[in-house]
């Protein structure tokens, strides 16, 4: 998955919910879009990509990282289910 396109997927959302007053409704906003509009592999990338210290070139807005940081155990997919 492309991750840098993964991001600037995010720092579009980012940019919406950046205008909101209230910092923590942003935030909230941010995650609870990623959480229900993207498949579960494309959250794991995102949150891959956060978690690989050779990331520093991929440009995530600060309030995208800060709301994904934040909100990491939701926005983790659930392990899936071996039938």
């Amino acid at each position: 998955m492309d991750e840098q396109n993964l991001i600037d997927m995010a720092n579009r959302i980012g940019e919406f919910f950046d205008s909101m007053p209230d910092r923590e409704e942003a935030l909230a906003g941010i995650a609870d879009h990623i959480r229900r509009f993207w498949e579960p592999r494309m959250r794991r990338s995102l949150l891959a990509t956060l978690d690989r210290p050779d990331a520093g070139g991929l440009q995530m807005s600060a309030i995208v990282k800060e709301a994904v940081l934040a909100n990491r155990e939701k926005l983790t997919p659930a392990a899936a289910v071996a039938e």
